[in-house]
């Protein structure tokens, strides 16, 4: 339970990886971590590729990053909708600010690319938004995962357990 005490907010929002999402977020509690969902509304259930639900408990809007330890950023085609949310891409910038991890798997790197938070830092996604990753500024790497200081990535589902275990131990170092 190394990591009791510690609280990660998953955003979600429709067509989310329901394997991206729900993978970590299992890995986490089963280490004690407190998981909370949130998405633009609260008490919303949002519909995962393949049909697996995520109920969010808050709205971006109410979360504040004095509140939580790290964020999860599932891929799939939630991440295209989540940058648009001007509230998450907030949020996002003060966790890199603060340096609290900050997990992003697949096609969630846009959403780090429209916070502005990518230049310089070493990562990876799906190989389908490496160029997207480059323009801003990122060194992109093709590996199962990929830590920079507090931002931990990941190409796919494939690598989930690397990143599962990358994300807790970073979570669980601060």
């Amino acid at each position: 339970m190394r990591l009791k005490g510690k609280r990660v907010l998953a955003a979600v929002d429709a067509e989310f990886e329901d394997l991206e999402l729900w993978y970590p977020v299992i890995r986490l509690q089963e280490e004690g971590a407190d998981v909370v969902f949130a998405g633009a509304e609260a008490n919303k259930t949002y519909i995962g590729k393949y049909g697996v639900p995520a109920t969010s408990t808050i709205a971006f809007n109410e979360a504040s990053t004095d509140e939580f330890d790290g964020v999860l950023v599932p891929g799939g085609w939630a991440p295209d909708k989540l940058r648009r949310y001007p509230e998450f891409l907030s949020f996002i910038k003060e966790m890199d600010k603060q340096k609290k991890p900050i997990g992003q798997i697949c096609h969630a790197g846009w959403v780090l690319i429209s916070a502005g938070i990518l230049n310089g830092k070493r990562v990876t996604s799906t190989p389908g938004i490496r160029d997207d990753m480059e323009n801003a500024g990122a060194i992109w790497h093709d590996e199962p995962v990929v830590v920079d200081g507090h931002v931990i990535s990941s190409r796919r589902p494939p690598d989930l357990a690397p990143y599962g275990k990358a994300f807790a131990d970073a979570l669980a170092g601060r």
